[in-house]
């Protein structure tokens, strides 16, 4: 069966490669490579964020949490870390908590902050972790290749639609819209533990360490989809995260970027059939959890073809 995936971010890669290591033969034609997605500018540690339905959210999260456990022993793209997440309100264990190993209560939070949890989540270092997915589809036979569409492609067996927000177009679905992030990047500065503290829905505070940075963020603004850089908003960032991490005040900043989340009330993962009766496994509107959810949407995309 010839299969076409459409898209290469961590949701069409992982998509692909569940395929092509099944025995499928495997193109992946996109408009953006790996390197240029919004898959690139993500933080990418492990946590369910702006996706829904949350019983199939958790099921998916629970495994892509197991999977990235497993490459974390031969992956150096991917790491385990422990963190810490504070919180302005009193909040019951989250629906996935149940996958974590030592989840945590937090005893004595911030100023500003009366609950948190610490716990131990897969970090990926997202310019590393893209080509390596790369890699691994062309050792199974699959291929990538940059093609503008402006529908899905016909001629394949199957066609899987992992375009994110570029589902607008390819799937005609107004209900993906963007939620804009952005973040920062500074030199290593001591730091082993990732942070998470948001005081409000759209100001976000995360502080990821990888291997050769730090990931400092961030934004989550619905609705905007400005990929400029804006210089108040880095300062904003910077300040928040500092208040936390003092020791962000003298790290170099290495770059900035701008991502825009592809958010959809609902993820759509589900098989349907053209007019013309040719099968399409729409796979899109992750929001802020396609590391998160990607090897979880791989296997069910997986058994979706199967079941052809």
């Amino acid at each position: 069966m010839r299969v076409i995936v459409v898209g290469a971010g961590v949701i069409g890669l992982s998509c692909a490669i569940r395929l092509a290591e099944g025995g499928y033969d495997v193109a992946v034609f996109a408009r953006d490579l790996p390197l240029e997605t919004t898959s690139s500018v993500a933080a990418a540690i492990w946590y369910p964020y702006l996706s829904a339905p949350e019983d199939r959210v958790a099921g998916w999260s629970r495994t892509s949490y197991e999977e990235f456990a497993k490459l974390a022993e031969i992956e150096p793209s991917v790491q385990l870390r422990h963190g810490r997440e504070f919180l302005t309100g009193r909040t019951p264990d989250p629906r996935w908590a149940d996958v974590l190993p030592d989840l945590t209560r937090v005893g004595s939070p911030p100023e500003g902050f009366v609950d948190g949890w610490s716990f131990t989540a897969p970090v990926l270092d997202m310019p590393a972790y893209l080509p390596a997915l790369v890699k691994r589809l062309e050792q199974a036979g699959g291929t990538l290749t940059r093609a503008a569409l402006s529908a899905l492609p016909t001629g394949a067996d199957l066609v899987v639609n992992c375009t994110g927000l570029g589902a607008r177009l390819t799937a005609g679905d107004p209900t993906v819209t963007p939620v804009r992030g952005q973040v920062m990047t500074v030199e290593p500065c001591g730091l082993t533990e990732w942070l998470l503290a948001d005081r409000s829905p759209t100001e976000l505070t995360y502080v990821v360490p990888r291997e050769h940075d730090v990931v400092v963020g961030g934004t989550s603004q619905p609705g905007d989809w400005n990929l400029a850089v804006d210089p108040s908003t880095s300062a904003a960032i910077l300040e928040r995260a500092a208040e936390l991490v003092p020791q962000l005040r003298k790290a170099k900043i290495i770059r900035q970027r701008v991502g825009l989340r592809p958010a959809r009330p609902t993820i759509r993962c589900e098989l349907v059939r053209t007019r013309t009766g040719e099968p399409v496994i729409h796979c899109y509107g992750h929001g802020g959890s396609g590391v998160t959810l990607s090897w979880g949407c791989a296997d069910e995309v997986f058994e979706l073809v199967q079941g052809l």
